[in-house]
């Protein structure tokens, strides 16, 4: 899944941001109860690739992709693994695209 938001801001203070707030991006978009752990992440230059492991219970799916930052958008491609089988994407995009909006104020 791909997620774009166009922004004005520094590159720097744009990665900064979604570095201070990564965690938030992802938590409360399925209504299940749902525990995001073992999150890794690294920057090469202005491209953030990550991985975590979303947890319900005994079942577990690992989430992982890239969030590029370019000089006009900050685009995050996704992979929600078994959760693309029960959450709308069209939700998925809404809220994850409110928080990276939320991050550029």
């Amino acid at each position: 899944m791909r997620i774009s938001v166009s922004h004005d801001l520094p590159k720097e203070e744009i990665k900064q941001a979604i570095d201070r707030s990564f965690g938030e991006l992802f938590k409360g978009i399925a209504i299940l109860p749902i525990q995001l752990v073992q999150q890794r992440r690294t920057w090469e230059g202005n491209r953030l690739t990550f991985s975590l492991l979303a947890q319900m219970g005994l079942v577990s799916t690992p989430i992982k992709g890239t969030v590029e930052v370019t000089d006009q958008e900050v685009i995050i491609d996704v992979d929600l693994g078994l959760l693309e089988r029960f959450l709308p994407s069209a939700k998925v995009r809404e809220v994850v695209g409110q928080r990276i909006k939320a991050l550029l104020k």
